[in-house]
């Protein structure tokens, strides 16, 4: 089963993604995002492709331009979000055959994601938004649409943005921060997907 929680690791290192990626791929996290504004991040994310590319869906975060998205497919990488919408990049990721997650907040936006070949859309922040916020947005969009709410997010709050119709989450600092062994990621990882399963099964 493919679940739909992004990871964002922001601010990892090169020397820890092989750990750190077994760690949420053994928990059941296999969707996960190394931010651009990390240290080293092609690198990170290469190596990560190259350790678990067979068994993740490995991409990029905070990603702004399309020279960005070149470099990205030249690596390997199969899925580029970021914190706006931007058409040229969701266009340029497409191009690449690489799947488009862009940040999004407002229903100009969302169309704009969607009409330019969006694969889901990124609620961000979504404490900001809110579940209200979310669910008037929501009853506009196609039937079909991907959502996931970013910013503010963790298992405390899933049920009621399961409630709402949400269809995943990206967790940041509530998975992943600079410094934290991968044990302890194995461990918030596991809280993760015990709660997203009894909410979303």
């Amino acid at each position: 089963m493919t679940r739909e929680i992004i990871a964002i690791l922001r601010g990892i290192k090169p020397d820890e993604v092989a750990e750190i990626t077994d760690a949420l791929i053994s928990e059941g996290i296999s969707k996960i995002e190394v931010p651009l504004n990390s240290p080293d991040p092609f690198t990170s994310i290469e190596r990560m492709l190259k350790h678990a590319g067979d068994r993740a869906t490995i991409g990029a975060g905070t990603v702004l331009d399309e020279e960005a998205v070149k470099q990205l497919a030249g690596i390997g990488a199969k899925m580029v979000v970021s914190p706006d919408c931007n058409s040229d990049v969701i266009q340029a990721t497409k191009a690449s055959n690489m799947l488009s997650y862009p940040g999004v907040f407002t229903a100009s936006e969302s169309f704009t994601a969607l009409r330019n070949g969006a694969d889901g859309l990124k609620f961000f922040p979504a404490s900001l938004l809110g579940i209200e916020g979310f669910k008037a947005l929501k009853s506009v969009l196609p039937a079909n649409t991907k959502t996931y709410a970013v910013g503010g997010i963790g298992p405390s709050n899933f049920q009621e943005w399961e409630a709402a119709g949400i269809t995943g989450f990206g967790m940041g600092s509530s998975l992943y921060k600079p410094g934290i062994t991968a044990r302890e990621i194995a461990l918030n990882a596991r809280e993760t997907v015990k709660a997203y399963d009894h909410f979303f099964n």
